[in-house]
């Protein structure tokens, strides 16, 4: 267990450096830069910004400066504000988190009931309702949806006000990013659970005339949950991703919405700061959803 968690982690570290190299490399092959824009400042006003942040220097030299000040702590600030990068994701990354959170519990909760329900009502009416609805959910991209969501309730109806980082209108953003995942948790959910309502430790117990819900919940759902919790670290990716967007649309001040604005102004440090942070986040959830993964099953070898 313990070495398998090295590996991991040293997995993690070189996966992160490949996303941060790929990143720097592509966002410096993009002709144009941080400074030039409709109101460029003068070609020497432009050389004195270019070499206090280093963008004087060859592309391969920029990313060992770069890699050094991170190697301290040092995630440098944007090109665009002067603010600390490490500042804006601390003060970003909340909202985002809080999002994103109340999304994967959304999505993951009703997914696991709707899912449960079909597989005890299968060929019912009330499975061909849940089946319908996944299949649509699945054919919509979040930010699609949260277009839709945008006009409907705050502009056609306005019933909800227009999000604007406040605490109270988180409804329409969490829906909007929970949809797909949720449905799919709900397919996946009721073919697992299929399964295990037809292997022999669900016979043996229904034989025994234990009652109804302590086999389903004890023996059945407990095996049915093991794919959902490996569907865990790329569902976070899923919502991560789609919160870039979905942030945007809403004007929630998070994460998402500061990348989004790094790669619009070309801010490269803004860019590399919310990549890596991103980047580290999403191993360590995958990290942390094998690791549950053995605790749920004991049998499982992690190796």
């Amino acid at each position: 267990m313990y070495r398998y968690v090295i590996k991991r982690v040293i997995l993690a570290i070189v996966t992160v450096f490949v996303i941060s190299a790929i990143t720097f490399f592509t966002m410096n092959a993009i002709p144009g830069g941080p400074f030039a824009s409709e109101k460029a400042p003068s070609k020497e006003v432009q050389a004195v910004l270019e070499a206090r942040y280093n963008l004087d220097k060859p592309v391969p030299e920029q990313f060992v400066l770069y890699l050094k000040n991170f190697l301290k702590g040092d995630l440098g600030v944007s090109l665009k504000t002067g603010r600390s990068i490490s500042t804006v994701i601390g003060e970003s990354f909340p909202i985002s988190a809080k999002l994103g959170g109340m999304a994967i519990v959304l999505a993951t909760i009703v997914g696991l009931v709707l899912g449960s329900i079909a597989a005890l009502k299968r060929n019912s009416i009330v499975d061909r309702l849940i089946v319908f609805f996944t299949t649509l959910a699945t054919a919509v991209p979040s930010f699609v949806l949260a277009t839709l969501l945008l006009y409907v309730f705050c502009i056609h109806l306005g019933w909800v006000p227009v999000f604007s980082a406040t605490e109270t209108h988180y409804a329409l953003p969490v829906i909007a990013l929970s949809l797909y995942p949720m449905a799919y948790v709900t397919r996946l959910t009721k073919t697992s659970m299929l399964d295990a309502l037809g292997q022999d430790y669900v016979r043996t117990a229904n034989a025994k005339g234990v009652v109804a819900w302590k086999v389903i919940f004890k023996h059945a759902l407990r095996n049915a949950v093991i794919p959902v919790i490996t569907y865990v670290g790329p569902m976070t990716a899923y919502i991560l991703t789609g919160s870039l967007v979905v942030e945007n649309i809403f004007t929630i001040g998070g994460l998402g919405s500061k990348f989004v604005s790094g790669i619009t102004n070309r801010d490269y440090t803004m860019i590399m700061g919310t990549t890596i942070f991103l980047a580290a986040l999403m191993v360590t959830m995958n990290l942390i959803t094998d690791i549950v993964y053995k605790i749920v099953d004991p049998r499982i070898k992690l190796d």
